[in-house]
């Protein structure tokens, strides 16, 4: 009896191993076929896609960087920069107001707030062209900060207050105790416990506004501020017979997304799983 229950707890293992890897394969193989052509000459993407290159052509980096992907990667660093920033100091302030301050009409603030889940970019697109257009901001980098910091907002909001109402009661009364003011007791105390879910959030921020591509090609004509999922669309038409050129900026455009997740998975996992007050 002894036996059998090791033998179904090693098939079990066994299975576990077999899926994991599975999955692994999955994930990494594009990536990896990626970096591959990106390796290789023209002549031999063409010819033979998912063999390993003969050589490695490290200049096709240099290339890809040189035809634009530079700029492409400033303008995206600094876009993705300031609006995670921008979300993240807004969404954190009105998760605290709407859990932990008595502010009139809470309720339907609170549901305010997150009717903004529910409005699909798609369905905004005609009426918010036309505002930007007479605003001055369409064609125009803070047009595109304040379309990816507002929409942002909900989400990153709601995660934020889910967190916050499990964290403990006991730490704002004993801070007005001491006579801490509303602001002090966000900053030394609330700010400080919300860590594990501000890391969490910044990491779908980032992904999400690195990689956002309506707005960008929407709300941009290509006079300066492409981003970088629109710039290589743009690339890949001009460059359209120099695939390894091609397959090279988008190496760089995935390699710092791999990069952050695989730095921040721990507080990503940790923010997302629950709070203090469990």
């Amino acid at each position: 009896m002894v036996t059998l229950l090791r033998l179904g707890r090693g098939v079990r293992g066994a299975a576990v191993w077999a899926l994991l890897l599975a999955l692994l394969l999955v994930v990494l193989y594009p990536l990896v076929w990626m970096v591959g052509n990106a390796l290789k000459t023209n002549a031999q993407v063409f010819n033979d896609p998912f063999g390993l290159p003969t050589s490695l052509l490290w200049p096709n980096f240099a290339t890809a960087w040189n035809q634009g992907v530079g700029e492409f990667v400033l303008t995206s660093v600094s876009l993705t920069a300031l609006a995670t920033l921008a979300t993240e100091l807004i969404s954190v302030w009105a998760a605290y107001g709407l859990t932990r301050v008595n502010i009139p009409l809470n309720r339907q603030l609170t549901v305010a707030v997150l009717a903004g889940l529910m409005l699909a970019p798609t369905v905004a697109l005609v009426p918010l062209v036309k505002m930007f257009q007479g605003l001055g901001l369409y064609n125009t980098f803070l047009g595109l900060l304040c379309l990816y910091t507002a929409f942002r907002i909900p989400f990153t909001a709601f995660l934020m207050r889910a967190y916050m109402l499990d964290l403990p009661r006991e730490v704002d009364e004993a801070a007005a105790l001491d006579g801490a003011s509303t602001a002090a007791t966000f900053w030394r105390i609330i700010l400080p416990m919300s860590t594990p879910i501000i890391a969490a959030t910044v990491v779908l921020n980032v992904l999400q506004d690195w990689n956002e591509y309506l707005f960008a090609m929407v709300f941009t004509s290509g006079t300066g501020v492409e981003t970088l999922p629109v710039g290589l669309a743009d690339m890949m038409s001009k460059n359209g017979t120099q695939y390894p050129v091609v397959f090279a900026g988008m190496v760089m455009a995935a390699l710092p997304m791999v990069i952050l997740f695989f730095v921040c998975q721990r507080y990503f996992v940790r923010g997302l799983a629950g709070g203090v007050g469990k």
